[in-house]
């Protein structure tokens, strides 16, 4: 890593090499008017700057990087100013501020070296906005933001996290404005705020709400007290079913179901209610009640029914064309995308949606004696996963919510499908398993019920989910349920079985894995 030369004090004309400024902003939140802002702010104050930017990668595998070098011109001999001479690009070692707009972007500086104790200052907003790494994985593969907190305290000479943000979201404006405000704030650029609210107002652009939120950031900054750490909040879904017809779901679930597992299987109930009908809802407790005597009788507290409440809920709800059409017609989806997008009451949004159905997607609602004939000749012919269709859908356009609402109102025939017959009898024979390993441990009868987080999707996604976790019931499971191994050392091996085809989708680690505890042993601790 490059030393930097130490700088001089932030002081106008005092400057014995330029400030290097690097910024990481993703599409939408401004950095190109963040960084015309800067720009202007430092012409406007006499100083010498250059500016670059290199575009990054769509689907949130890299943000848009502007490099500024700021300057002051020094006086030649009777020939007026001399400009110095700039980098184009950011050296490590010597960025005097960095500015990332989400907190794994402040990550990804740290990484390449862009972030040091000597000279940087760490500007970052603290919330998420989750990579494509993150979203596909199998299991939970949201990068862990304490790790991010942690190294921007040992490794920035001044860190300044706060959720920008939602500070931003609450003045009506971007987060660009908020970034301005702190990189103010922190007084490394000798360039005082009036000359920046000068170059938000010469902009034109939302000046009122941008002034606003430039004055919320410099002031949580400049008095040392930026807004604490804001953690993902869970997002609840609001209930939308309609309360009599379910009231009596919900008496049950308070009269006959332990304390711990209560809040879980209200939204189970919610859930199944809105995703099929109240009988639908009402197999779900019946499914559950015989979990629950199994876990009395075994001595539990209440815990092992609320984990498989939930994960039975989110199985019994597969996805489905219906699904899909069902959760892109939600009133509080679009609401949510007006929101990112930032528009007004009454400005249209135009929302595409992108689908690729495939063999496996139609033939789903297809009775099982039509739709199994022809999955055996797919496969035999090797087309199953050729036979996508990629489609392109305004949901916002008549015909585009018109075709989707057609699909959701199918809902009433997915019970005649073959998916539906195939995963009904697929989920009673998991829920027979868990009940019997709960009769030998309760630890045994939550790691059975977890490998449901193995299957999820559809199409290709969906099978090799079932394929991982057939491996790991007729391998582990099934062995210590007929008791040919100790219950314990089972239970183990299946929690490190199901990580290991979570991490790994194609089932390599799975299968080694697999071959290391085809007969666990009593564990050692």
């Amino acid at each position: 890593m490059t030393e930097a030369t130490p700088k001089a004090t932030s002081v106008a004309g005092t400057e014995t090499r330029p400030i290097g400024l690097l910024i990481a902003a993703m599409g939408g939140e401004g950095g190109g008017v963040l960084r015309q802002w800067l720009v202007d702010a430092a012409m406007a104050h006499g100083f010498a700057v250059q500016s670059t930017s290199i575009p990054g990668v769509a689907q949130r595998t890299g943000a848009t990087t502007y490099y500024i070098e700021i300057q002051a011109q020094k006086s030649g001999g009777g020939s007026g100013r001399t400009r110095p001479v700039m980098s184009l690009y950011p050296l490590a070692g010597s960025v005097d501020i960095m500015v990332a707009s989400e907190l794994i972007e402040a990550a990804r500086a740290m990484q390449n070296g862009f972030v040091t104790p000597n000279c940087t200052t760490l500007i970052a907003s603290t919330h998420r906005v989750y990579a494509m790494a993150e979203r596909t994985a199998m299991g939970d593969g949201r990068f862990d933001g304490a790790r991010v907190i942690k190294a921007a305290e040992s490794l920035a000479q001044q860190s300044i996290l706060f959720d920008m943000e939602a500070m931003a979201k609450t003045h009506g404006s971007v987060i660009n404005s908020v970034l301005l405000g702190a990189i103010a704030g922190t007084n490394r650029l000798p360039i005082p705020p009036e000359t920046f609210e000068t170059a938000i107002r010469d902009t034109g652009r939302a000046v009122e709400a941008n002034l606003s939120a430039f004055r919320a950031g410099f002031a949580a900054v400049e008095r040392g007290d930026p807004a604490a750490l804001i953690p993902d909040s869970d997002l609840k879904r609001p209930w939308r079913a309609d309360p009599p017809m379910v009231e009596q779901l919900q008496y049950r679930v308070r009269e006959e179901f332990p304390g711990p597992s209560r809040a879980i299987l209200r939204e189970g109930v919610n859930r199944l209610f809105e995703y099929q009908n109240r009988a639908y809802a009402e197999l779900y407790l019946q499914r559950l009640m015989r979990i629950d005597r199994a876990e009395r009788d075994a001595g539990g507290p209440g815990d092992l029914v609320r984990e498989v409440g939930r994960h039975l809920s989110l199985w019994m709800s597969y996805e489905d064309v219906i699904r899909v059409a069902q959760a892109k017609l939600r009133p509080e989806r679009q609401a949510r995308v007006r929101a990112e997008v930032g528009a007004k009451p009454g400005e249209p949004v135009r929302i595409r949606e992108y689908l690729k159905p495939g063999l496996d997607e139609a033939t789903a609602l297809l009775p099982g004696w039509m739709a199994r004939p022809l999955l055996a000749a797919a496969d035999k012919l090797g087309l199953r996963d050729r036979l996508n269709i990629g489609m392109t859908i305004t949901s916002t356009a008549l015909w585009g919510h018109f075709l989707l609402r057609l699909l959701s109102s199918l809902r009433p025939l997915r019970p005649m499908g073959h998916r539906y017959h195939t995963e009904q009898a697929l989920i009673d024979h998991w829920i027979g398993n868990i009940a019997k390993a709960a009769a030998l441990d309760l630890r045994l009868a939550a790691e059975i019920a977890a490998c449901q987080r193995l299957l999820k999707g559809y199409g290709q996604t969906q099978r090799h989910g079932w394929k991982s976790f057939s491996s790991i019931m007729d391998t582990l499971a099934i062995p210590a349920l007929q008791g040919d191994v100790p219950p314990d050392g089972a239970a183990k091996a299946i929690a490190r079985a199901r990580d290991a085809a979570l991490a790994d989708p194609e089932g390599s680690a799975l299968q080694g894995v697999l071959e290391t505890d085809k007969k666990p042993g009593p564990s050692a601790d």
